[in-house]
């Protein structure tokens, strides 16, 4: 059977708090090591990675982080410098910001450094993704569709993520854009897959077939696995999609979920 992870993620929905409590934030430099974290803000998915770049390293060391440095991989052959990559295996902790996912994996598919990401993250490095770099996670993300729509064929386009993590599907600015639909659409045509969907300061913690729900929002989980009855085969690309006996949960902080056995459960806060 497919391992879900081979190391520890942690994944953002978006918008995360950099001025007041910081929950998440923090959480990743704890995870990372604390005062002794190195941490890689890998900028791709941006147009403005300096602008971007910076304000994660201001932020990261105010909060207590060990050493902060950005990588902007902007093109293929960016990917192939060895100082990048050295600096990759140098790192307690790889954190891609948001922008387009698609900017993520059309230069770093293929390139090695996919697999190189890969490969650290087996071996101990935390891999750490908001936004647009939530979606690459997976190994089939969601690179666009209509918000705040019912579930239709034509409200979603897929296409391969980085694989870090397997059998589950991310969306991000869940609830605040309204996304149930087409994650509901993502399932409906890919239902072995568990659906995730990630709101706005909030985040999971990924350690092996387990994750743990972390900030002031919720995560939605849309499991496929138990439908009966859908119409996405014979439907037309507009036409309002029929799914029957999907299970939805609703996931605050202090509680998890058990992505094999796909069971809920509560956690103790204080166990993380």
């Amino acid at each position: 059977m497919e391992e879900i992870t081979k190391g520890k993620l942690l994944i953002i929905g978006g918008a995360e708090d950099k001025k007041d409590k910081c929950v998440i934030l923090r959480e990743v430099i704890k995870q990372s090591g604390g005062e002794n974290s190195r941490i890689v803000v890998m900028t791709t998915a941006t147009e403005k990675p300096e602008e971007v770049g910076k304000n994660y390293i201001n932020i990261f060391k105010k909060l207590g982080a060990g050493n902060v440095e950005t990588v902007n991989i902007n093109s293929r052959k960016d990917a192939n410098d060895k100082i990048v990559q050295q600096r990759l295996k140098n790192s307690t902790c790889v954190f891609f910001t948001g922008g387009d996912q698609l900017r993520i994996t059309s230069i770093l598919g293929g390139s090695g450094i996919d697999k190189l990401l890969n490969e650290l993250n087996q071996k101990g490095i935390l891999i750490v993704g908001t936004s647009a770099g939530a979606s690459v996670m997976s190994r089939t993300m969601i690179i666009g569709g209509n918000d705040e729509e019912a579930p239709r064929k034509c409200t979603i386009n897929m296409a391969p993520g980085l694989g870090l993590l397997n059998e589950v599907v991310i969306d991000q600015h869940f609830a605040q854009r309204g996304r149930i639909g087409r994650l509901l659409t993502a399932i409906a045509e890919n239902p072995e897959n568990l659906g995730v969907g990630i709101d706005e300061d909030t985040a999971i913690i990924v350690d092996g077939s387990e994750f743990r729900v972390i900030g002031s929002n919720a995560v939605t989980i849309v499991d496929g696995r138990t439908l009966i009855n859908t119409n996405v085969s014979e439907s037309s690309p507009d036409e309002i999609l029929a799914l029957t006996h999907v299970t939805l949960h609703i996931l605050p902080s202090g509680y998890g979920f058990d992505i094999k056995a796909r069971e809920p459960f509560k956690y103790n806060k204080e166990d993380i």
